[in-house]
């Protein structure tokens, strides 16, 4: 978790959680994250929760941080499922460069998000495999998260799961779908670990499997880990 230099209260009544997103040019994604916002406000009612965006989309981070007046404490939460670029240079670096600020930890991985792919996937024969397919990141801890995520997937269902990215890390979803089959697969599901339609998720369809499940959002449980992280960063600072 990043600490502003100047101290955090968690106590003060006008504390703002920045809910940020990577963005995208996906309508239906910007719309999916949009409610995922409107659902944290809905679960906390008066929590001032802001918008705001590390790529593509505006407004910047940056940006929504120097909006908030000086004093105001803010928690920073990722919208995100991993660790990565996003969540340690370019929010840390937000967070650092505002006093009275922290981030709070991105979504996953949680078993809870790997019962939602479970749910997600449905009833699939016992001699498919699933790729469990995230967006990837260079960074080594983000990969290691999605071995855990694909291990509390695995628990949950006969067929075999295996990890892969949609870039920046090794197997690439297609690989893995090839390397299911090569295995004896008499099938191949991908259950997508990404919150909204975009980029990534198209992709998948592209990558041959017979099946792809729907992202995570909406869902409730995503706006519940958030507020959950949200609380955690207030107290850890």
């Amino acid at each position: 978790m990043a600490l502003a230099e100047e101290s955090f209260n968690p106590g003060a009544p006008e504390t703002v959680m920045v809910a940020c997103a990577h963005g995208t040019n996906n309508a239906r994604g910007r719309e999916l994250i949009n409610q995922l916002r409107d659902h944290i406000a809905a679960l906390r009612p008066g929590l001032s929760v802001l918008e705001a965006y590390v790529d593509v989309q505006e407004p910047a981070l940056p940006d929504v941080m120097a909006s908030v007046p000086a004093g105001v404490p803010v928690v920073v939460v990722p919208l995100l499922l991993t660790v990565g670029y996003h969540v340690q240079v370019d929010i840390a670096e937000a967070v650092a460069a505002r006093p009275g600020s922290v981030a709070a930890a991105p979504l996953g991985p949680d078993p809870r998000l790997a019962g939602l792919l479970h749910e997600r996937l449905g009833e699939l024969p016992r001699d498919w495999g699933i790729v469990l397919a995230a967006a990837g990141s260079s960074r080594p801890e983000a990969a290691e998260q999605i071995e855990v995520l694909a291990a509390d997937l695995a628990v949950r269902r006969p067929q075999r799961v295996l990890a892969a990215y949609g870039a920046s890390a090794e197997p690439s979803v297609p690989d893995a779908v090839a390397r299911l089959r090569a295995g004896g697969a008499a099938g191949v599901a991908i259950a997508s670990y990404l919150l909204a339609p975009g980029y990534f998720h198209d992709q998948l369809a592209t990558a041959g499997a017979d099946l792809v499940s729907a992202p995570l959002l909406s869902s409730r449980l995503v706006a519940q880990l958030a507020l959950e992280h949200f609380d955690a960063a207030v107290r850890h600072a």
